[in-house]
């Protein structure tokens, strides 16, 4: 994609959430987590790329003892659909006998989250817990079908922004933007 590209498509989407509203949300994940974690001394992991923002975004909120970490599954490889899951890394044993929150940034269709979660079972993990800072409106998910933790819950669009990506780009985006519908 040319920059010219890139800044058309930025013009052109819709802007669905703004910083505002995404501080909202982390603050309401941040909450949740710690009444329900603050006394299970919990692995709080990233799920890499789009978890790293949503991770930061509620990490200082959490004011109690915890680890953290990542791993990295991918489906999207500089795409708009998502393919075979490949681990770049997969969950360290030291997840073993833990609590982990796996922390990322939108559940669409459940398959990657899923997967995250069952990896991390298969380390032995104590109890796996998932949060996402954008739960979309899917009425026929194929994997993991809600997530523990959610900020904002909106349309089934392609979303960028706050962690987001549309082929690499506009992760930064302040905000949560929809592609247009003619670049999905």
């Amino acid at each position: 994609m040319t920059e010219e590209e890139v800044q058309k498509i930025y013009r052109d989407s819709t802007l669905l959430a703004d910083l505002t509203d995404v501080s909202r949300a982390a603050d309401r994940i941040a909450n949740e987590v710690t009444s329900k974690l603050e006394k299970s001394f919990p692995i709080v992991v990233a799920i890499m790329n789009g978890g790293l923002l949503p991770l930061g975004l509620i990490l200082t909120k959490l004011d109690f003892p915890l680890e953290t970490d990542y791993i990295h599954p991918t489906r999207y490889n500089n795409s708009t659909l998502g393919g075979e899951l490949k681990w770049i890394r997969k969950p360290p044993s030291s997840f073993c006998g833990r609590t982990i929150l796996l922390v990322d940034d939108v559940l669409d269709n459940g398959k990657t989250l899923e997967e995250a979660v069952k990896a991390c079972e298969h380390t032995g993990a104590k109890r796996v817990w998932t949060s996402v800072l954008v739960e979309k409106n899917i009425s026929q998910r194929k994997g993991l079908l809600k997530s523990d933790f959610c900020g904002l819950k909106l349309p089934d669009r392609y979303l960028f922004g706050c962690g987001m990506d549309y082929k690499k780009c506009f992760r930064n985006a302040p905000g949560i933007f929809a592609l247009p519908v003619d670049h999905s």
